[in-house]
Parts: structure tokens; C-alpha cells; sequence
């Protein structure tokens, strides 16, 4: 799978509220999911798909910073996010930030986002896709949401394992 044609970038406060970048991780490998918190299905199972994804890297994880970029900033503020991933996903670091700041990522990710109203409040539909950027902050590889956690654990080990020779 080549490179997805995105620009990947993004001006986001983290689930701490420091401000971040994709330059703010570069070094690392950046695995990058949109989602929101009060998704109840697609989200919660994408994470743990991706947590899964983390556990079969073993040590070769450290090289990887995994991202949960929230669609949703209305709800998702610094302190919402760093509740939830912490006590479901501690791995992952929330981005945010305002409306603006937030769709402009998306953008860059080519991740389409439509609140819809529901009797509840409303939801937020998104698309559903992993994106990898290298440790230059480059888009290197991304995979829908279809993938299961195996394929894209072995698609990681090889580019990391690449990468170090």
C-alpha cells in the first residue's frame, strides 16, 4: 500500500492542552485515528483494534505515538479527552481544539465529518481510516477501517523494521 495523497498536518492542543504539531512528534512514527468520545460502536472499536495493533509491535511500539484526533471539539476538550483515554486507552494522546483548528486537520487527513442531530444531542459522522506519518511527519501508509489488527501489525513491524536498516 503506497502513501496516502493527504497533507497530514495539523495546529491541535494535546489531552495536557500543550499545543502540538505533526512536527511535535517527529522521530516517531505517528498513528493517527479521528474519532470522538461519545461514539459509541466504530470509535471505541477502531482503539482497541489499535491497541491490539500496539500489543502484537511488542517493544518495536516505543517507536510509534499513537493519536486520537477528536471530530467532535464542542465536547471533546483537553480534560474530557484525557479522562477517557486514560482510563480506556492510556497509550493514545487526544488532540483538540476549536472548530477551526480541528476541521483544518481533517482536511489535511481528508477525513469527512457531518454532525448529525439525534434525539440524544447529536452524533458525528466520520470516516473511518488509520493513517501512519513517518518519522519525518510524511504520510507513509493508511488503512481502512475493514483492516483487522494482524494486517496492520504486519505492515508496521515490516516498516519499522525497515526503517532501521
Amino acid at each position: 500500500m503506497t502513501a496516502p495523497p493527504i497533507r497530514a498536518t495539523y495546529s491541535l492542543v494535546d489531552h495536557h492542552n500543550t499545543p502540538v504539531t505533526e512536527r511535535t512528534y517527529r522521530g516517531r512514527w505517528q498513528l493517527v485515528q479521528f474519532g470522538f468520545t461519545s461514539c459509541r460502536v466504530v470509535c471505541p472499536r477502531a482503539l482497541a483494534k489499535l491497541d491490539d495493533v500496539l500489543d502484537r509491535l511488542g517493544d518495536a511500539a516505543a517507536a510509534v505515538v499513537p493519536l486520537y484526533v477528536t471530530v467532535d471539539p464542542e465536547r471533546d476538550i483537553p480534560e474530557r479527552l484525557e479522562a477517557h483515554l486514560e482510563a480506556t486507552h492510556p497509550r493514545f494522546t487526544g488532540l483538540t481544539g476549536t472548530a477551526e483548528q480541528t476541521g483544518d486537520a481533517a482536511a489535511s487527513f481528508r477525513v469527512f465529518t457531518r454532525r448529525r442531530d439525534t434525539p440524544a444531542g447529536y452524533d458525528v459522522q466520520h470516516t473511518a481510516m488509520t493513517y501512519l506519518l513517518d518519522p519525518a511527519a510524511a504520510p507513509a501508509r493508511y488503512w481502512s477501517d475493514t483492516r483487522d489488527a494482524e494486517s496492520i501489525a504486519a505492515d508496521l513491524t515490516a516498516l519499522l523494521a525497515a526503517a532501521r536498516t
